[in-house]
């Protein structure tokens, strides 16, 4: 049962290119049933602050995800996101499913602002030492940091389920027992008028803003299931009606710089035609 799941996982990370299916191919066999080792010691708090006695050695499965210090924090946690999972998946369930943050944090300061920003009251594991990632060595890449594990904290399934609902699926399946999805997709094509927008130079006050325009090419309807972005700083607009074929969506994607520099954003389109997810880009230069 385990394979059939670790085939749906690579089927939901495949791309056109080929180093990369062959990337995910490796990851998904080397981490197929391994265990995930933990510290001798991990302590919980709620935003930083009170310690808490986060019990889940017991439990029938469990989600762990690490953030490491690298990059934007905010785009990294996505916190929101993860309050609504969590939510979802105690409405689906009577089995208590823990969540396990562990955080390794370049600035604590920064980490526990998010967490009073976001109001988020879960525990959290400060992982100064880093010493959850050096029994693992986990990938480098932040959608292959977290994990279902099952009783033994061997993995499951890998994969965000907040950055890729097909993920989020699989995982709701598993943790429901359903060995096998009980709706099959109903898959279109889709084309894309430019792939990436370059703004040039521009002063960091001014709002940029670039339209993606997807056109259903197939038979069936053209449906967005989510957008991601890579950033606070960008967003998007976009309708989440149905597309029928022949007919085009545009997504708006909005950047406002938080700060002077070069950028390279990437968003990513989760949807029902075979080339899911499509990676759109917006790239520039803030200058003051």
């Amino acid at each position: 049962m385990r394979i059939f799941y670790f085939l749906l996982i690579l089927s939901c990370f495949c791309s056109c290119q080929e180093s990369k299916e062959e990337a995910m191919s490796r990851l998904v066999k080397e981490w197929k049933g391994k265990e995930v080792k933990f510290p001798t010691r991990s302590v919980f708090t709620i935003q930083g602050k009170d310690t808490v006695d986060f019990e889940f050695a017991n439990a029938d499965y469990k989600v762990i995800t690490y953030i490491d210090s690298v990059g934007c924090a905010s785009c990294k946690l996505q916190l929101p996101r993860w309050k609504a999972l969590m939510a979802e998946v105690d409405s689906l369930t009577d089995t208590n499913i823990p969540f396990l943050f562990y955080f390794h944090p370049k600035d604590m300061k920064d980490l526990r602002y998010l967490t009073r920003r976001d109001n988020f009251i879960y525990p959290i594991c400060f992982d100064k030492e880093d010493e959850l990632n050096q029994l693992n060595h986990f990938p480098s890449e932040i959608a292959l940091q977290t994990f279902l594990l099952d009783k033994d904290n061997r993995v499951v399934a890998l994969g965000n389920p907040v950055l890729n609902p097909r993920i989020k699926d699989l995982y709701l399946e598993v943790i429901k027992g359903n060995s096998e999805t009980t709706q099959k997709e109903n898959v279109t094509s889709v084309s894309v008028n430019r792939m990436v927008v370059d703004f040039g130079n521009f002063p960091q006050s001014e709002k940029q803003s670039a339209s993606f325009m997807l056109t259903n090419i197939g038979t069936g309807l053209f449906v967005i299931q989510d957008i991601i972005t890579s950033c606070g700083c960008t967003k998007v607009e976009y309708s989440k009606e149905p597309v029928r074929p022949g007919e085009t969506l545009e997504v708006k994607v909005i950047y406002e710089a938080e700060e002077t520099g070069h950028f390279d954003k990437v968003v990513t389109v989760y949807c029902n035609a075979k080339n899911s997810p499509i990676s759109l880009r917006v790239k520039g230069t803030a200058l003051l």
